[in-house]
């Protein structure tokens, strides 16, 4: 086959774990000769990366397949992929629910994609949702941006919370090495990017699977260790990591970030629930006791820190008092932000059995009494930045707005301010902020 002559589309669904793994298929297609292409309907590949944690992503999902299983049928060179979590979830019953499909594929996969194209390219329709052993990835991903970059450092989740499909569609935890870590961080460093963020379903549990102990006893490969290592990394100006996991979250992985300059004062740390009977009940393995410290000692080394979270309401059996736990930890933190939704069972997890689920109106209620606070805390927390100077990486122009420019704080804050893209973009300058508004800042460049 002339790859030459074809180009690629790719939809992204869900988390940063699925962007970076389609970063990484973008650059195996580009690395075998095809040409990315914005329009799917003028693209011979057409690959869904999709995420499973919400129904309506996954419903979202098949509305997109069905519109070019019908596109197949008058141009049958078509090749159609799902990727991801559901392609991991279902499986073989993808085939039978859309049998135009050529290639199914989970998330373990994404390093196969050439050699899986190939088999489908001979004549097969292949599903690869077997559990492997992620090996290094030679192929350079595709990047989407040029002033920040994914830089995996584990994969898989060992976890097994009773509300969540991740650990049967990602697999069991796998940490890369820190040399190869290190090794990718430095290409990006020569290449002239500025922020790295370092990815994890559970980045707080790296290294746990890799050999070795200290003299101390404790792991010879940690995060906090991690951190250390890749900090003075030439180039790169600024570090951020997700996701975090309160179980595992140490005093001294705090510490570390308050005294190593580069690590950025933003910490995306869910605690789902604030009410320690649903945390048992969703496996958690935390107390909102433990969260509450957690957030404290960042607080007290880094008072400006920005915070973020993810929180379900709805949760089976959850009652009014237990929601107001919830409320009352939002209200008592107040979270730069919050991400929140409406629990929703997902296929295979314990939850979704049970017999105590909430209706819809209750669960909508609870959301919407939820993002009232959340706005009402990120509105009050906005305001220490009321005319401070802040150091912002400057990323591109507002898509809504083309005379303003888009960028970030160490805190994470989307930031506009009026300046010159083509001198400014991709460079650290000062602002002082003139205006807040809960989840955004405006400014003027000094």
């Amino acid at each position: 086959m002339n790859t030459n002559s074809h180009r690629y589309h790719i939809t992204t669904f869900g988390c940063q774990m699925n962007k970076a793994d389609s970063e990484r298929m973008a650059g195996v297609l580009d690395n075998m000769g095809f040409i990315c292409s914005d329009d799917p309907n003028d693209a011979n590949i057409i690959l869904y990366n999709t995420c499973s944690i919400r129904d309506n992503a996954e419903q979202k999902v098949y509305s997109y397949l069905g519109r070019q299983a019908k596109r197949k049928h008058k141009q049958p060179d078509l090749t159609l992929i799902v990727a991801g979590c559901v392609a991991q979830q279902e499986g073989e019953a993808l085939l039978r629910r859309v049998p135009e499909l050529d290639l199914v594929m989970g998330p373990q996969h994404a390093n196969r994609l050439q050699d899986l194209l190939e088999q489908v390219f001979n004549g097969n329709q292949v599903v690869a949702t077997e559990p492997i052993h992620i090996i290094e990835d030679i192929t350079k991903p595709r990047r989407d941006s040029k002033i920040t970059a994914w830089v995996n450092i584990i994969y898989g989740c060992n976890e097994h919370c009773t509300y969540c499909i991740v650990p049967s569609v990602r697999g069991v935890e796998q940490s890369r090495y820190p040399e190869a870590i290190r090794a990718e961080m430095e290409d990006l460093g020569r290449q002239g990017y500025p922020e790295i963020t370092l990815l994890g379903q559970n980045i707080d549990a790296y290294g746990r699977d890799l050999p070795g102990v200290t003299p101390e006893g404790r792991k010879k490969h940690t995060f906090t260790d991690l951190l250390y290592y890749v900090h003075d990394v030439p180039g790169v100006e600024r570090i951020r990591f997700a996701t975090s996991h309160p179980r595992y979250f140490t005093e001294r992985l705090i510490r570390a970030c308050a005294e190593l300059p580069k690590v950025c004062e933003h910490f995306h740390i869910p605690f789902q629930s604030g009410d320690n009977k649903l945390l048992k009940a969703m496996a958690r393995g935390y107390t909102h006791e433990k969260y509450r410290r957690i957030i404290n000692k960042i607080r007290e080394l880094m008072p400006d820190a920005s915070i973020s979270a993810d929180a379900i309401v709805g949760f089976p059996g959850e009652t009014d008092a237990q929601f107001e736990n919830t409320l009352k930890l939002v209200e008592d933190i107040g979270f730069d932000q919050l991400n929140t939704a409406a629990y929703s069972p997902r296929p295979g997890t314990p939850a979704a059995l049970w017999e105590n689920q909430l209706s819809e109106e209750v669960k909508a209620d609870r959301l919407q009494r939820l993002n009232h606070l959340v706005g009402v805390k990120a509105a009050e927390r906005s305001q220490r930045y009321m005319g401070r100077m802040e150091e912002i990486l400057v990323e591109d122009t507002n898509p809504k707005n083309s005379a303003q420019v888009m960028g970030r704080t160490r805190g994470n804050r989307l930031t506009f301010f009026a300046g010159d893209i083509n001198e400014l973009k991709g460079k650290l300058v000062k602002v002082k902020i003139t205006e807040v508004r809960p989840f955004s800042l405006t400014g003027e460049v000094i």
